[in-house]
């Protein structure tokens, strides 16, 4: 599993448009039949500041690369670094310990 913290502020524009486009970002992975399944994306925002911190997955290199090569990944970054006025970093994060998970 490949782990990544994308942190950043946000800078510009609207709230509302950019949760849109983070929904249709979202939207695209599930519906990729290469990525559907093997990238996990979660975005949280901190209640009280422009803070915005996203949680992505992957199940291997492969689906990674994969994403990498999706044009719909190209744009996101690009708007990415629009709302956030180029502050975006990427932490390549990995596991030391974790929950099982019981919904």
């Amino acid at each position: 599993m490949n782990y990544f913290l994308i942190k950043y502020r946000f800078a510009g524009g609207s709230k509302d448009e950019w949760h849109q486009e983070i929904a249709r970002f979202i939207a695209a992975l599930e519906n990729d039949p290469t990525l559907s399944g093997k990238i996990s994306y979660r975005c949280l925002k901190a209640k009280d500041d422009s803070g915005y911190y996203h949680l992505a997955t992957a199940v291997d290199d492969g689906a990674a690369k994969a994403l990498g090569e999706r044009d719909f990944f190209t744009h996101y970054t690009e708007r990415s670094d629009v709302v956030s006025g180029g502050t975006v970093e990427v932490v390549p994060l990995e596991l030391v310990a974790e929950t099982k998970y019981r919904p």
